[in-house]
Formats: C-alpha cells, structure tokens, sequence
C-alpha cells in the first residue's frame, strides 16, 4: 500500500529541490527594465538582480513550474546523473571549484532523492522486509476455523476425562490464540489512525508477561515509554520510518566530521567540500538502494545481482569519488576507501539510533 506521507514527502522534497534552485536556460523575450529592480537590462536576466526580464503569468506556465519543482527534471539532471553514477569525483570538483550552471546541485539532489526514496520504499514495501507480517484476512479465517476446532475437541476430552488429549488440545488452543491475536474493537487503532498490531503486540506482550522479554536502559522513564511503544510494535515502526525521512538530514552533520578526519593533517580542503562530497555519495547511495527496491521484485534474480551490486559498488564508488574530488593517488584513496566504509557504518549506526530514540519518543 503506497503511504500517503511519504508520497507527500516525495513532493514537498522536490518542491524545495527546485526553490533552491536558480532560474537557468530560456526565460523569454526581454523587456528592457527589469520588474524586480528596476535597472535596465539588455539579456534574459537582470545583470543586478538575477531575475528573468520575461515573467509569465499563464495557468500553463504555472503547472509547468509545479511540475518542473516536482520532478526536477531540465537539462542539467542528464549532465549530472551520468557524471554521478561513473565520474563522481569530477562530479564533486567541479561544484567545489565553481562550475555548477551546469548541474544540479548537491543539496537540491539530495532532498528529492531521499524523499523520493522514502517513496519508493513506502510503496515497495522496502522498510518492511525484516518486519513479521500479521496473519491476512484468509489465514485469519482459517486460524479462527481451527480455533474453533480445537476448542469443541477440548471441550469433548475434558468430557471423557482424557488429560492428555487435554493437554494437547489446549495447548493447541493457546497456540492459535497467540496466532490469531486479539480481535477487540478497543485495540483497532490509535490517535494517527495506524492500525493496531494486534498480533505482533500479542506477541510482545506475551513475552513481557513471561520475563522473556524485559526493557532495562538504565533510564526508567525510557524503559516505560519504550515498553509502551513494543506493545503495538507495528506502529513503533510506521513512527520511525517517519522520523527516518523527516529527519532523513541528520546525516549530512553526522557524516562531514568523519570525512574531514580522513584529511586532518592535509589542507587546501574545507568542510564544505567535505559536505559536498557527503551530499552527492549519500545521493548516490540513494539512488542505489531505489534501484534494488524496485528492481529485486521485478526479477529474482537481480535479488544476488543487487547485493553483489553493494557489496562491491559502493567501495568502488566511494573510492572514485575519494580519488577524483581530492586529487589523490591510488593508494591514499585505497586506505582511505576502507575508512571511509567504516565511518560509513558508525554514522548510520548512530543516525538509526537518533532516528529510533526520535521515533519511539516523538
């Protein structure tokens, strides 16, 4: 089922793409005064201010601007996805260095994608895959049926005074219980209209009963609020994946410092390169993942050829990035290469946990 908030999300993400985007290719024919500043101008675009001489005031072009911010789809995104995907090194000196009218830039790409991604996972079913679904409507049809079953076969063992036909069927009976869930109007939903978990929070709840599962942080306060949460675990998750693209810019903080310590002891670099190259490799990272989500189901075997693909993709990507952005040798973008993935690891562990720790106490 496609989410409405994050296709909303994917909106807004490319709306803001394009707001920060300056006005580039045909704005139309001149009008000799510019209607901003006033100041003559003989171009397309003022000289003082930037704004296009032509302003259109047509339904059409309005649609064209809306669909434009949406998609962010011109000319320079076919410069920039190739230079991404195989040159992103050069990709990342050229902004650094000022040649940017050309492409897109980091950040705009960044925010569409990341929604964009969110999207696609939303409707892929992505950020579900280590998730246990609850019985569907059929199976929950057939659980009740043996249910049922096994209650009457109770109820008769019980008469003949069999326990271990008893024992049997009402262990059974438990079983199919805990199956099934609870049913009760009470439990079907919450205040942000997500369905309960019913099932999964059985589970959760049978093992807290139990001591199998016990909540201790250190923090009661959070150990209540986390128990809680684990009670519709469904619904702990719908929350975090929200978190995870509301919040999805954290990791452009988290991730700069751990590149600006690969270059600690060289200069000439400062940390908005470094944030420039984060941004383009966490868009191409982005990128990546869409394609396996939308590809995996599509072909079975693109399931091995997507992990092989990030298995050995990513370290190749970052390693021509490293070595085409900062002008580096082979071998200092190779060791480089290898911290960077461990860095990589740190940032997103520590991003999850912000993102989990947001989530579960929003």
């Amino acid at each position: 089922m496609v989410d409405l908030d994050a296709a909303g999300g994917a909106a807004a993400g490319g709306l803001l793409a394009g707001a920060i985007e300056r006005p580039t290719g045909q704005a139309g024919d001149a009008h000799g005064i510019c209607t901003d500043c006033g100041q003559p101008v003989e171009g397309k675009f003022c000289s003082n201010c930037g704004q296009p001489t032509h302003v259109h005031r047509s339904l059409l072009h309005l649609g064209e601007e809306i669909l434009h911010g949406v998609l962010h789809f011109d000319a320079r995104i076919w410069r920039t996805l190739p230079l991404l995907a195989f040159n992103p090194g050069r990709l990342t000196r050229e902004w650094v260095q000022g040649r940017r009218t050309r492409y897109v830039s980091p950040l705009a790409m960044f925010l569409f994608t990341v929604f964009l991604m969110f999207f696609v996972f939303s409707f892929s079913g992505g950020l579900e895959a280590g998730v246990q679904s609850p019985p569907g409507r059929s199976e929950q049809a057939a659980l009740a049926r043996q249910l049922e079953e096994a209650r009457a076969d109770l109820a008769a063992a019980r008469a003949e005074g069999d326990a271990i036909s008893a024992s049997v069927y009402e262990a059974l009976t438990v079983t199919l219980e805990r199956q099934l869930g609870d049913q009760s109007p009470a439990d079907a939903g919450d205040s942000d209209g997500v369905p309960a978990s019913k099932w999964q929070g059985s589970q959760v709840r049978d093992a807290l009963a139990s001591g199998e599962l016990k909540i201790n942080t250190g923090w009661k306060s959070f150990d209540k609020v986390l128990t809680k949460k684990l009670m519709n675990p469904e619904l702990a998750l719908y929350k975090i994946q929200q978190t995870a693209y509301k919040f999805s810019f954290l990791l452009i903080p988290i991730s700069i410092p751990f590149v600006a310590l690969l270059f600690l002891w060289r200069g000439g670099f400062t940390l908005y390169d470094h944030g420039v190259f984060v941004l383009y490799s966490l868009t191409a990272m982005s990128i990546l993942m869409m394609l396996v989500s939308i590809l995996g189901p599509l072909w079975s075997g693109f399931a091995v050829a997507g992990g092989l693909l990030i298995t050995f993709g990513v370290p190749a990507h970052m390693f021509a990035q490293l070595k085409g952005a900062y002008g580096l040798s082979w071998f200092s973008a190779a060791w480089r290469t290898v911290l960077l993935l461990f860095f990589a690891s740190v940032a997103l562990m520590l991003f999850i946990m912000a993102i989990v720790a947001l989530g579960l106490t929003g």
